[in-house]
């Protein structure tokens, strides 16, 4: 018997990786990912992300079964026997690197392994709804969600986004992985606008505390910042006064700080931005977002916005799985080509495009201009 036992068991196929074929992950099968610098005048598709697996990357767990080839975390996970083949276990603690490994660009067979170990190591974790607690933030405004997103960044998400946007050092790793972000992002635009800017006028449209406004006003812009939230336009007229107080030269023009929902700003701009402010919108309502930005750029329009790809895609699924109290707002990846498609409808092409993508933060930025 125990002889007819064993030849059983040595005619077992291994089963397939979760779906995965392991010839997938042999060949470390992936999409790259487009980090087009150039100035490139249209995409032929969204952005794809993703980095070649390199065998001097740092190395991540993923779930191997029948001893298909794999990578494995540096600190030795758990390992279980089963039938012979050996399986490598995700623990709760593997999460993160998992996490930087789909927002850095590792393979899709690496994503679906990486989020499939995590499902494994979900038993020992207490996940809740994302569509549950965001019907619930909408219950007290109507059902009304961009009035969800003004009380979200009036209350409770404006201390985590005030830290995040600013210079405390009480911001965990997530977080200043965000920041770092976020500024390279803006880094990034003003590397696309001229150094003096008198004369020039600008609208911010969600200015949030003024990331992007107040460095150009006082490179002498006349800036009309805006934000849905009060107390976050509020927090940008502060640094602002702040910045004036610490010895930078005061603009000709003072800049305007503003509470307004993006469809109330009103005026003639040479340049009109509107950064990372897009995830708050869904795809039905980016066309007329993006048409309202155009109606109000004389020449230029700076817009970004998180991507839509199947990396980015997973990235977000895992956050929402792993809720804060002030991380509950909706958050929407749109594709590239539909954005472009909604700008080359109000009237503008784009010149440049770049991305900026960190482990936690990710946004496709493009400057337009007026056809």
């Amino acid at each position: 018997m125990r002889y007819l036992k064993k030849d059983i068991s040595l005619k077992r196929p291994p089963k397939p990786l979760f779906g995965v074929r392991p010839s997938l992950l042999r060949t470390g099968y992936h999409h790259h990912h487009n980090n087009n610098t150039n100035n490139t005048p249209k995409a032929k598709s969204s952005s794809m992300f993703s980095l070649p697996v390199s065998a001097s990357s740092p190395q991540k767990i993923v779930v191997v079964q029948g001893g298909a080839p794999g990578r494995t975390k540096s600190s030795s996970p758990t390992s279980k026997k089963n039938n012979g083949c050996t399986r490598s276990v995700a623990s709760v603690s593997a999460v993160p690197s998992i996490i930087a490994d789909l927002a850095d660009g590792s393979s899709v067979a690496t994503a679906v392994a990486g989020v499939a170990a995590i499902g494994a190591a979900g038993a020992a974790l207490v996940l809740s709804d994302p569509e549950k607690r965001r019907a619930s933030m909408m219950e007290t405004t109507g059902g009304d969600e961009a009035a969800s997103v003004r009380d979200y960044f009036d209350k409770v998400g404006f201390e985590r986004w005030q830290k995040i946007y600013g210079e405390t050092d009480e911001v965990n790793k997530v977080q200043l992985d965000i920041r770092q972000g976020h500024q390279q992002t803006v880094d990034k635009i003003l590397d696309w606008l001229p150094e003096n800017m008198e004369g020039m006028t600008v609208c911010d449209a969600g200015a949030g505390t003024g990331s992007l406004a107040i460095p150009l006003a006082l490179r002498g812009a006349g800036v009309s910042a805006s934000d849905i939230s009060a107390s976050m336009i509020g927090e940008a007229e502060t640094r602002y006064k702040q910045s004036i107080e610490a010895g930078a030269k005061a603009p000709a023009v003072a800049p305007k700080f503003e509470a307004l929902g993006l469809e109330e700003c009103s005026g003639e701009y040479d340049v009109v931005s509107c950064i990372d402010v897009m995830i708050h919108y869904p795809d039905d309502r980016v066309s007329a977002m993006v048409a309202h930005l155009a109606s109000l750029s004389k020449k230029k329009l700076i817009v970004s916005f998180a991507p839509k790809t199947l990396a980015y895609s997973v990235l977000k699924r895992i956050g929402e799985l792993f809720p804060g109290p002030s991380k509950a707002t909706r958050a929407y990846l749109h594709d590239e080509g539909e954005v472009e498609a909604a700008l080359e409808k109000a009237g503008f092409r784009v010149t440049r495009r770049q991305m900026t993508a960190t482990s936690f933060y990710f946004s496709r930025i493009l400057e337009c201009e007026r056809v």
